[in-house]
């Protein structure tokens, strides 16, 4: 089958795109940015969020047998909008699948939308459902549960962090979890492709078992071979704090699993049940123990694990660094900036190169905060302290010899952003 698939790079997307690809069909997939990966035929670089009605959608279903929906974001931001690609481009999408002749739709939704909607999140999520409802399609809507798998994004990648932690931070009124592995969802879609199978059903994919989060977590970190560790529960206000935190952060185009959205949700919990996809599909779901323990963890898993919560620090560290030091340069610091400049032969150009200096700091600094620039900012970081230690090194040589090592403290610098481009991308 020629198979139109949106999301094609998300986390349940790309699983889906490969499991279908070796199914034998050919899958084109709708993608906002590059790269797409090799299971894809063809790509559509399209942005959901502005593909708002079906004109934007028909050219791209020519030919196609179905469509599998796999878009999905946690939270608006300066990048991505819940309503426009969960509500209204998914009608739009719809509506385009009716004119063009496309009949099969299987459309990827979250558990509990049609009960509870705490956030834009699950009420957007449902006005999508309903959309589809309503249409005259061969329609599969399958609402699973947190998605966990070998493959990790968003709160999947959190509970590794938090299972590498030395003390377990739990938020409070967290609901229970019946978590789904990621091969499991894939699965379901791969058997709702057979035109022979049923449709204009709703499903709920669902794990065997409730767990609490901080079980969620202990079975991860027993899988990375931690201890037990101690759970410390945050009070309310440390948690708000915590969501306003990652909300901020997604104003600067970064995709954190800790925003307000996600707090909402997580006081639901994600619990269903999974009888009647279990009877149409006849798979079982495993419980997570036993999915775990099917597949050990690497040291590639362990690395990520350790690094999760680092890699914050690591870019909150390195923008106040370079920003600090050109706003010192330009105020307090400027004075020893100049004397410096004039030891080296400067003479009159010394005040111009203190502050252009500053200002190249500033800049790489602040490239490194918006996540659409931090790749760029970095780069330019890295020009920059290159630059320094050699033009230290040729004009004041003597500084290799000072207790405070100014340009031996270059070294590690460079290596740090080193490692932060090495850990930058989110997928």
């Amino acid at each position: 089958m020629n198979i139109l698939l949106t999301g094609a790079t998300g986390l349940i997307g790309s699983s889906v795109a490969a499991r279908l690809a070796m199914d034998g069909h050919q899958v084109t997939g709708v993608i906002r940015r590059g790269p797409a990966g090799l299971a894809l035929a063809r790509t559509v670089t399209l942005d959901m969020a502005k593909a708002l009605d079906p004109a934007d959608w028909l050219p791209h279903l020519a030919g196609a047998d179905a469509v599998v929906n796999c878009a999905g974001v946690l939270q608006d931001s300066a990048s991505e909008q819940t309503r426009e690609v969960h509500a209204v481009a998914a009608a739009a999408l719809f509506a385009a699948c009716e004119r063009a002749g496309v009949r099969r739709v299987i459309h990827l939704s979250a558990i509990g939308v049609d009960r509870e909607r705490p956030s834009s999140f699950s009420a957007s999520k449902h006005a999508g459902d309903q959309a589809l409802m309503a249409s005259d399609l061969d329609w599969i809507i399958l609402r699973p549960s947190v998605v966990l798998g070998r493959r990790v994004f968003g709160a999947s990648a959190l509970f590794r962090g938090l299972a590498a932690l030395p003390v377990l931070p739990l938020m409070p009124d967290t609901g229970r979890l019946q978590v789904v592995q990621l091969d499991e969802v894939v699965a379901t879609v791969s058997f709702f492709l057979d035109p022979a199978s049923p449709s204009r059903l709703s499903l709920e994919l669902a794990g065997p078992e409730p767990l609490a989060m901080a079980e969620v977590i202990g079975l991860y970190r027993s899988w990375l071979g931690r201890p037990a560790a101690k759970v410390v529960s945050l009070p309310g206000w440390a948690a708000g704090a915590l969501y306003r935190l990652g909300d901020l952060a997604g104003a600067f185009g970064w995709r954190p699993p800790i925003r307000s959205n996600a707090g909402k949700e997580i006081r639901r919990g994600a619990v269903g049940d999974p009888s009647a996809w279990m009877a149409v599909t006849g798979i079982r779901p495993r419980p997570l123990r036993a999915a775990l323990a099917a597949d050990p963890a690497t040291a590639q898993e362990k690395w990520f694990a350790g690094l999760y919560f680092i890699k914050p620090v690591i870019f909150t560290v390195l923008p106040f660094f370079w920003i600090m030091t050109g706003l010192v340069s330009l105020t307090t610091g400027f004075r020893n900036g100049v004397e410096l400049m004039i030891s080296t032969g400067a003479g009159a150009l010394s005040g111009p190169a203190v502050i252009a200096g500053a200002l190249a700091d500033i800049a790489v600094g602040t490239l490194m905060v918006w996540r659409p620039t931090s790749r760029l900012g970095l780069q330019g970081a890295i020009a920059l302290s290159a630059f320094y230690l050699i033009a230290g090194s040729v004009l004041r040589p003597d500084l290799w010899n000072e207790p405070l090592g100014p340009l031996l403290k270059i070294l590690p610098i460079l290596v740090l952003h080193l490692v932060a481009m090495a850990i930058l991308d989110e997928r």
